[in-house]
C-alpha cells in the first residue's frame, strides 16, 4: 500500500469531522481496521470508505448492527446482489419508519401550534380585562 493512501487519526478526524474517540469506538466494534505502526493508527482508502458508509448509516438512523451487516456484505467476494438487496430492504424499512416519525411530528406540531394560539388568545383576553 502506498504511504500517500494512508491517513493518520488526526487527518481522519479532520476529514470526517469526528473525534478520535469515535474512530477508536468504530475500531473496537471492528467496523474499521486501521493499520498499526507501533502506537500509530493509519487508515487506508478502504477504512475511509467504510467510515463514510458508517456515518451515512448513522445519519439515516441505522443501528450499528445493521451497518455491520451491510459492511460485511460489501466485503464478500463475487456477486453483490445479496448486499444490494439487503441494503435496499433495510433502507426501505428505515425510510418507512422515518416517514411515520415525520407524520407523527407534523401532527404534534399542528396540535402544539393550536394550543399556543389558544394560549395567546387567553393571555390577550386576560390583559384586555385588566
Amino acid at each position: 500500500m502506498n504511504a500517500s493512501d494512508l491517513m493518520t487519526i488526526r487527518e481522519m478526524c479532520d476529514a470526517f469531522d469526528v473525534t478520535p474517540r469515535t474512530l477508536r469506538f468504530y475500531e473496537a466494534k471492528e467496523l474499521i481496521r486501521p493499520e498499526r505502526q507501533g502506537s500509530r493508527r493509519l487508515y487506508s482508502r478502504r477504512d475511509r470508505a467504510r467510515l463514510k458508509l458508517i456515518l451515512r448509516g448513522k445519519r439515516f438512523g441505522f443501528s450499528l448492527e445493521d451497518i455491520r451487516q451491510m459492511l460485511n456484505l460489501y466485503a464478500r467476494e463475487g456477486s453483490n446482489l445479496a448486499q444490494m438487496q439487503s441494503t435496499y430492504d433495510l433502507a426501505r424499512e428505515r425510510l418507512r419508519l422515518m416517514e411515520d416519525q415525520r407524520d407523527e411530528l407534523e401532527i404534534a406540531i399542528a396540535e402544539l401550534k393550536a394550543e399556543l394560539d389558544a394560549g395567546a388568545m387567553m393571555i390577550a383576553a386576560a390583559r384586555a380585562a385588566d
